[in-house]
């Protein structure tokens, strides 16, 4: 290995032009580093290849998926820094047999998701963008037929007690909401939130958030069994990752009216299909992935993984490392030991 520390950036960080797309994002860090060097990957694939990855030792990642196949005959990769929370586009058990760790940016996203929930929360009671419409329309006597929902008393579930959830928690409390969450693998609990079965939440909840991982177990978590737990005065809210809702089933609840309405940023298919039938809805708000995007943002989920990177680079663990079982591979530690002896001049 050499003794400067290459770090690979891909391209879809760029616009057309060439200027970054999400403003700054932390890069200095890097800049600044002495021993480290950056670059953007030459090509924008949606699949990193193996003679992509093979000349550096991390990689900054924001949509390409890595694979097995990615990480064929490559062995100087040590870590892959996710730019965000959301893994499912790393094959996880491929990285820790080859002993690349994965990370992840908590830190960035914890406050402007769980603003971005809020902003759907309070949307929705308040009927924001039909009351839009129709002053826009210049329907002003209708204001009548559309009373909002007040949100003082009434529950909040939350599925997903990680740093998200949590962090909903804390804004929601000043409006005198009921806090409520589901997570069987919450390992600690959350003050004046009451933990329950999903079942318990569902039906007892004004405003059901979604905040979990994406997983084999959370895919479809909610469905059309699911869906008729809930209040025909309920509203569902999305900002984890689509799949984890079965949007056909949600498209008809909201259809029938069986819930009174949602707030989605995330779909099972993206970009959605401008005909989606989801989409010739009025009782729901969607936004393309990006209700959270602030420099705020931006700016912390960066920070947060140039800083994965720098920790390796150091030859020290990374906080946010998602399998951690990786760390006690053979090769991951020789890694770790080469990086923390080697001459950095400064």
């Amino acid at each position: 290995m050499s003794q400067t520390f290459r770090v690979g950036v891909t391209r879809d960080f760029l616009k057309p032009d060439g200027s970054l797309g999400f403003g700054d994002i932390g890069l200095d860090l890097l800049e600044k580093a002495p021993g480290v060097t950056w670059e953007f990957l030459a090509e924008n694939t949606p699949e990193l290849r193996a003679d992509q990855v093979k000349g550096y030792d991390a990689l900054l990642v924001l949509a390409p998926r890595i694979t097995a196949a990615t990480l064929e005959d490559v062995d100087r990769l040590t870590v892959v820094a996710r730019f965000g929370v959301g893994y499912d586009n790393t094959d996880v058990g491929a990285c820790t047999g080859r002993g690349v760790l994965i990370t992840i940016a908590p830190d960035g996203v914890r406050r402007p998701v769980a603003a971005a929930a809020m902003t759907f929360l309070l949307a929705l009671s308040h009927k924001l963008l039909i009351k839009d419409r129709l002053t826009r329309a210049g329907r002003w006597a209708e204001k009548l037929d559309h009373m909002g929902t007040g949100v003082t008393g009434r529950t909040l579930g939350v599925i997903g007690l990680g740093n998200i959830g949590r962090e909903l928690f804390t804004l929601a409390r000043p409006f005198g909401m009921r806090l409520m969450a589901h997570d069987p693998y919450a390992t600690s609990p959350e003050p004046g939130v009451e933990q329950v079965d999903l079942d318990t939440l569902l039906r007892a909840s004004d405003f059901v958030c979604i905040c979990c991982a994406l997983t084999p177990e959370t895919r479809h978590l909610i469905n059309a069994e699911r869906l008729a737990l809930m209040k025909e005065t309920a509203f569902l809210i999305n900002v984890a990752r689509g799949p984890i809702v079965d949007q056909q089933a949600l498209t008809g609840a909201l259809r029938e009216r069986r819930i009174q309405g949602a707030g989605l940023d995330v779909f099972e298919k993206e970009p959605i299909d401008p005909e989606d039938p989801l989409l010739s809805l009025d009782n729901v708000i969607v936004t393309p992935h990006a209700i959270c995007w602030t420099d705020e943002c931006f700016l912390g989920i960066g920070r947060s993984a140039c800083e994965s990177i720098l920790d390796v680079a150091a030859g020290r663990a990374p906080r946010h490392v998602v399998n951690r079982a990786a760390l006690d591979h053979p090769q991951l530690q020789e890694r770790l030991r080469y990086y923390s002896q080697r001459e950095v001049k400064p």
